[in-house]
């Protein structure tokens, strides 16, 4: 039985073959009649920031300190170089325990993984839109059992028989693009996941960075509590030497009860320290995408904050604004805003569906005959006429969200120019910092051990070599701070420049 009807079903569909042919025939005609789509062609607006001189040249504070100075305790050689920035700039380092935390970030970490699924999202909404421009295909069938009633056959006081029916039917429609409406719209759907994979390639940067931060500042941490414990350590020996020689006649207790006091004043400094510290390793675990328990412990104990003391390549403002994925997306942005005007455009013109029909409805019995079958092909045409007001004002709100996009694309440009300069600047000013407060280190060294000498020979007064004590222990912490500071200032000027997104040989994805 179903052999006989699946033959007698192909028999009755070749009939309509001809009208098939003929449709597929108008509807590839039609889609090779490409128009200009409505609303503007996107391009790169001539007045953007972009497109300016300056913000292609070479970096003000990268030329200031592109030559070596001369003066007396100045760095010995030039800070940048107009190379390339790495795509890995945290290998600069040459730092495997960095490496290594970095790459298990860029792995794991949470906020990657929303921004994979962000950008997974908008490619899904990219393929709804691009299937608007092939032909849908729809079908529809049912059976049923039972009988109409005497009266709608005309046949008052009769019961028509009860038996099985059946409908079925398949239409085919395909909207013709006659405006370019939708490829306005795929051209908005492609800029925005583009836009989408800027955003994730943003995501890696500010992981990589705050990872090598975090990382950091652990070891800025360990560096203070080290600077801090030898500080304490030598207190504690000033503190007995003072307590013999008051054994001996030789000081007061004034005298000792001064140095147990800058003793305990030392000690307080720890516990901060070991809180900064501790509170470090805790955001370095979260990056990693672990929980705080979990943080690398052999991290713990790191004394030496990361830090380059090479030339660091920079490029120049041309390179930045081409690497840096938050000008990217900004742009990307742009032209969506841009092809979604072309959308607004196209509902002042009318809407042309074309669309093939057939169906076949009956007796279940009589399913497969020729005369069950009908099919029909046409165009639909809508259009909102005459109220273009609504259509009008959404064009208007495509224009003004493209004005809105081109102000954020400049300032986001100007923003990156502006961060790049501050950390060029920041990293080179806080390197003749650490060279003047290394100097004043080395002598508050000096002036403290012939302090203590003169102490413990009786030449001098326990207030004097008090006051030397402090201000070594000052000129320490100001060191080691600076120390931590130039850390955290390379970390910032790689920020600024944006690398540290550019995958390496496979796609990468943070899962």
């Amino acid at each position: 039985m179903t052999r006989h009807t699946t033959i007698h079903t192909r028999s009755s569909l070749a009939s309509a073959a001809p009208a098939a042919l003929l449709a597929a025939t108008l509807l590839a005609t039609l889609a090779g009649c490409g128009t200009t789509p409505v609303g503007p062609n996107y391009q790169t607006p001539s007045t953007a920031v972009l497109n300016s001189p300056a913000a292609s040249a070479p970096f003000l504070s990268a030329a200031e300190q592109a030559t070596a100075s001369t003066a007396p305790g100045a760095r010995p050689q030039a800070l940048f170089s107009s190379q390339p920035l790495p795509a890995h700039w945290w290998r600069l380092y040459q730092d495997p325990q960095l490496d290594r935390l970095i790459d298990q970030a860029l792995a794991h970490n949470t906020d990657l993984r929303q921004a994979v699924a962000n950008l997974e999202r908008v490619q899904a909404q990219q393929a709804e839109v691009d299937d608007n421009r092939r032909p849908h295909l729809s079908v529809n069938g049912g059976p049923s059992y039972g009988h109409v009633s005497g009266l709608s056959v005309l046949k008052p006081g009769t019961v028509p028989t009860t038996r099985f029916s059946y409908s079925a039917g398949a239409s085919l429609s395909y909207q013709v693009d006659a405006t370019g409406q939708i490829r306005r719209a795929i051209e908005a759907a492609q800029a925005s996941t583009e836009a989408a994979q800027a955003a994730l390639d943003l995501a890696r940067v500010h992981v990589a960075a705050s990872t090598a931060r975090a990382y950091a500042g652990v070891c800025a941490s360990g560096l203070r509590l080290q600077t801090a414990n030898t500080s304490v350590r030598l207190q504690q020996e000033a503190l007995q030497v003072s307590e013999r020689l008051q054994r001996a006649g030789r000081v007061g207790i004034i005298d000792t009860a001064r140095a147990q006091g800058q003793l305990d004043q030392l000690r307080a400094t720890l516990p901060s320290l070991q809180a900064q510290r501790q509170s470090e390793l805790f955001q370095l675990a979260t990056l990693m995408g672990v929980p705080p328990r979990d943080f690398p412990a052999d991290v713990a104990a790191c004394t030496t904050p990361p830090r380059m003391t090479s030339v660091l390549p920079v490029g120049d403002g041309a390179a930045l604004l081409k690497r840096r994925p938050d000008v990217r997306q900004a742009e990307r942005e742009l032209a969506a805003a841009t092809a979604r005007i072309g959308v607004a455009v196209g509902d002042l013109y009318p809407k042309i569906t074309l669309g093939l029909s057939a169906a076949s409805a009956g007796p279940a019995a009589d399913f497969g005959r020729r005369d069950t079958f009908s099919w029909s092909l046409g165009p639909l045409i809508s259009w909102s006429i005459p109220n273009t007001s609504a259509a009008q004002a959404r064009i208007d709100q495509a224009e003004a969200s493209t004005r809105g996009a081109l102000a954020r694309f400049d300032g986001t440009v100007l923003t990156a120019l502006r961060e790049t300069e501050t950390a060029l600047d920041a990293y080179a000013h806080e390197l003749d910092r650490r060279a003047s407060l290394q100097a004043a280190r080395d002598a508050a060294a000096t002036v403290a051990q012939q302090a203590r000498r003169l102490y413990q020979g009786g030449k001098t007064g326990y207030l004097e070599a008090l006051d030397a004590e402090r201000s070594l222990a000052t000129s320490e912490a100001a060191l080691a701070g600076s120390q931590a500071q130039l850390a955290d200032d390379q970390v910032n000027l790689f920020l600024a420049l944006g690398g540290g997104w550019e995958p390496e040989g496979a796609a990468t994805a943070a899962r």
